[in-house]
């Protein structure tokens, strides 16, 4: 079982557009139907992203890469994080998703509650955070109702608020002050991979400071989306 596990992932981050499940049942010489519900368990857990009927790797490697030391994405650097922090004088976080939970992987804060958050691998909810709406908005649409209709039903009045601005959401990539947490909220803009949002940059800060610091957050982490957008197109 280990072997066909291990073998699948590394078919998956070895393909630039992704393993069939045929492909992995020839590899491992095992009928499709022993293979697919291997599959399956992976896509679930997030070591495995399903599109188009084709499998490439998840995010939660990647988690794994962070508990080990390593970054989660490529495209934002700790110092981008920390320039926020710096120029807005709030705390500036990386998430990422695996499975249905929200992780922040990086952040630079003066606030221990989030060096906890990151430092502790806490969960969050995706639909609790504005970093967790952007996520959501990147999803397939087959992804995102399934994290959807896995909501209990006490979650009824943000998936209705996340449902009425999920295109604007999707075409801008940013979320500002959703009042998605009782205890704090954000401003959050999408981190764009190879044409998939990956993982999600947000500041973070009470709900009266991110209410009247709006647009100036807006703009700083758009102007630094550019940025890391620039720096990631000059090191291909």
């Amino acid at each position: 079982m280990i072997d066909r596990v291990a073998t699948i992932l590394e078919l998956a981050a070895r393909s630039s557009h992704g393993s069939t499940l045929t492909e992995f049942a020839r590899e491992l010489d095992a009928p499709l139907s022993s293979i697919q519900g291997l599959v399956n368990g992976l896509v679930a857990t997030g070591y495995l992203d399903e599109r188009d009927r084709r499998y490439t790797l998840g995010p939660a490697p990647y988690l794994l890469i962070r508990l080990a030391g390593k970054p989660a994405v490529t495209s934002v650097a700790h110092e981008d994080l920390v320039a926020l922090h710096e120029e807005t004088g709030m705390t500036a976080v990386l998430a990422i998703v695996v499975g249905s939970d929200l992780y922040y992987v990086d952040y630079a804060s003066s606030d221990p509650r989030y060096a906890y958050l990151a430092e502790g691998f806490v969960r969050r909810s995706l639909i609790r955070t504005s970093t967790g709406w952007v996520l959501l908005a990147g999803m397939d649409k087959r992804d995102l109702w399934a994290q959807i209709s896995a909501l209990p039903p006490d979650e009824s009045d943000r998936v209705d608020r996340f449902l009425a601005e999920l295109p604007r959401i999707q075409r801008d990539g940013v979320v500002a002050a959703p009042g998605a947490s009782t205890e704090a909220d954000g401003v959050s803009v999408a981190v764009v991979e190879d044409g998939k949002t990956v993982a999600a940059v947000g500041i973070m800060g009470s709900h009266e400071e991110v209410a009247k610091r709006r647009g100036e957050l807006i703009e700083a982490l758009t102007r630094t989306r550019t940025e890391w957008e620039v720096r990631r197109r000059g090191h291909r």
